[in-house]
């Protein structure tokens, strides 16, 4: 991800050097960059026949620059007494290196050292982003004095104490207005997808950002303690407690590992025992030691899943490792977050309700003629209502009057002149105050428009209303088939977890074909419903894009991001991206990865059988060196060429679509 062009919150700074500097400043990147480069260096002259004294060093460059810290690591837990696989493998590509297979042996450290680069990147990347995340509050704050104000810095202020937040701060910590009104863009708490009026007596978090109007606000909480912060604990706590889901290979390291090395010391130390020449043993232990080694079961498990990431990522989901695809393949329940995933996080017109009466100046109003008038009052507001109304305007290509005497009133709305008279245009529970007939017909028609989860703006033309308009998040327009194409892949539909209100989650469920919906959620509350279904035993899939899912999408077994709508947070916790919005990736992306495990168990079959039959051979008879290394070369050559298959086209077209993997 490219580095932030954002300024720095005053008094602080962002770090010079750009995310990718920082990435290549991992010791583990480093490593496995110079055994990779050095590695392709002594390839094309070893394939080309060239002279041994011109690869031969490349080749000693790669073992050392790959293997050392693997190797060092292995040997650190051998003191703890444990044996694990890394070792086993420096230990192998040093015995393949013994007898010939160079070449062999330094593809295996590549390898490795490709594997734990990899994931010291997603380590580092993800705990930088979740460390940027306190940028997001406010380094000082207007504390209120009894004769005056003083600014100090956030972290200081203590529960009780009153500060000021003046139009486009963010707050400093969480608390409750006691004086003046305001709209708070609170999408990255709640995932709200339009700012929400704020004054006397409501709660406002720290971090959300403050509209038009001046709030005088009450701290309720240790800045410590605020949403956010505990947004940032849960990420880092839920990060840390996921139980490491790992592949075949490392599920087995262990006992493998043991029997393979007491195994080939066995067969050196046993045979000399009964006056076998050293040279004789030697070969056989290590004739074993190669066709053991789990380099086809490594290539088994590895090409499959990492085609199935190379065809996901060709089709728009970024997968960030081997492990997330093997995870992916388990899935068998979903949660959806509902702003900016299942809808685009941006606010359109969807209804358009004239009143009868008069309205426009010879009759009730049109549908064009009441966008056109409230479009002409809002052009100058920088709300998102006020940006969907003229969008509205704009699209159907309507005439937008000139307004005069433009004013807004923070939780009401704006006033102008427009062709003579004045129009109003704002919250239904201000403008609709007085007990006329016109004004009990209009708030009727309000009420309906809010039970079905439209936010609701009315339009009144010199104090009488003329008409309301209902606003909503758009849906993505392939919400609807995703929903469909999920529940037969994990046999159960998806569940709603989202912090907008019940009534415009309902909506937007019945629109997509979902029936279990948890609304007014809290990232705390998502955390807790994902852990709930966690707990009955499923292997939940959360999908989100806002700061609000991201301990949601750490707690889950796998985490899916929205790529262009997602914060930054959402997309270095999540363990995959959708790159460009498509929900229809993500049932593509279960069945590919479901595909991909297939491959996995039929590899695993062919390279266990090869191992079996050749070790046979070298227990129980006479099986020839050169023979053993074809063997298992070829094992390890075929499952390769297994694996592969997921790199066609046709791969992910056969899970387009919802047809289960």
């Amino acid at each position: 991800m490219s580095s932030t062009t954002l300024e720095a919150p005053p008094g602080r700074t962002f770090p010079a050097a750009s995310g990718r500097t920082r990435m290549l400043a991992l010791p583990e990147v480093r490593w496995a960059l110079a055994a990779l480069g050095l590695f392709l260096a002594a390839l094309p002259a070893d394939l080309l026949g060239g002279p041994v004294w011109l690869w031969g060093p490349l080749y000693a460059a790669v073992y050392a620059a790959g293997g050392w810290e693997p190797g060092w690591a292995g040997l650190k837990a051998l003191r703890e007494r444990t044996l694990d696989v890394d070792l086993l493998m420096v230990v192998a590509a040093l015995g393949a290196a013994a007898i010939g297979q160079v070449l062999d042996g330094a593809l295996l450290i590549v390898i490795f050292a490709t594997s734990g680069a990899l994931e010291a990147v997603a380590t580092a990347r993800t705990a930088d982003s979740v460390r940027g995340l306190l940028d997001l509050a406010p380094a000082t704050a207007t504390r209120l004095l009894a004769d005056g104000e003083e600014t100090v810095p956030a972290e200081a202020l203590a529960a009780g104490e009153r500060v000021l937040v003046r139009p486009g701060e963010r707050l400093p910590a969480d608390g409750r207005v006691l004086a003046g009104a305001s709209e708070v863009d609170q999408a990255m708490i709640t995932g709200e997808p339009l700012p929400v009026t704020r004054q006397a007596g409501d709660e406002v978090f720290a971090g959300t950002v403050n509209g038009t109007g001046v709030l005088t606000v009450r701290v309720e909480r240790d800045p410590a303690d605020s949403v956010l912060a505990r947004i940032v604990r849960m990420v880092e706590e839920a990060s840390a407690t996921k139980a490491p889901t790992q592949l075949f290979v490392e599920k087995v390291e262990q006992r493998y590992s043991v029997v393979m090395v007491a195994a080939t010391l066995a067969l050196f130390l046993v045979p000399l025992a009964f006056g076998v020449p050293v040279e004789e043993a030697l070969l056989r232990a290590m004739t074993f030691m190669i066709v053991a080694s789990p380099c086809a079961v490594v290539l088994a498990t590895m090409p499959p899943l990492l085609s199935a990431i190379a065809t996901a990522g060709r089709n728009g989901m970024l997968v960030k490792s081997a492990v997330v695809m093997e995870r992916l393949a388990q899935i068998d329940a979903v949660a959806l977050d509902k702003t900016g995933t299942l809808t685009r996080g941006t606010p359109r017109l969807a209804e358009i309700r004239p009143l009868p009466g008069p309205g426009a100046r010879d009759g009730s109003a049109s549908e064009d003629e009441l966008v056109a008038l409230a479009a002409a009052a809002e052009y100058s507001s920088e709300h998102p209502l006020a940006r969907a109304i003229v969008g509205a305007a704009r699209e159907r290509s309507l005439p937008v009057a000139q307004a005069t005497g433009f004013s807004a009133v923070p939780g009401v709305g704006v006033r102008a002149t427009v062709d003579g008279r004045t129009v109003e245009v704002g919250a239904p529970v201000r403008l609709l105050a007085d007990d006329g007939p016109r004004t009990a017909a209009a708030r009727k028609s309000a009420e309906e428009l809010q039970a079905g989860g439209r936010t609701v703006v009315v339009v009144l033309a010199d104090g009488k209303p003329v008409g309301l308009l209902g606003v909503a998040d758009a849906l993505r327009p392939d919400a609807a088939d995703a929903v469909a194409a999920l529940t037969p892949l994990t046999g159960r539909a998806p569940i709603l977890l989202t912090g907008d209100g019940p009534a415009a989650a309902r909506r937007l469920a019945a629109d997509v074909g979902i029936t279990d919906v948890r609304a007014g959620l809290l990232p705390a509350d998502k955390v807790a419903a994902v852990r709930e279904l966690s707990g009955r035993g499923h292997k939940v899939l959360v999908v989100g894009d806002g700061i609000n899912d991201a301990p949601a999408l750490a707690a889950a077994h796998t985490g899916i991001a929205m790529g262009q709508a997602g914060s930054d947070l959402a997309l270095e916790t999540a363990d995959a991206v959708a790159v460009r919005d498509e929900l229809a990736a993500i049932p593509a992306v279960i069945g590919l990865a479901r595909a991909a495990r297939r491959l996995v168990v039929q590899n695993l079959v062919i390279a266990g059988t090869f191992i079996t039959v050749l070790v046979a051979w070298d227990l129980f008879g006479d099986l020839p060196l050169p023979l053993g290394v074809a063997g298992h070369e070829g094992s390890t050559i075929l499952v390769a060429l297994n694996g592969l298959r997921l790199l066609r086209r046709s791969a992910w077209d056969r899970h387009t679509g919802g047809h289960p993997g």
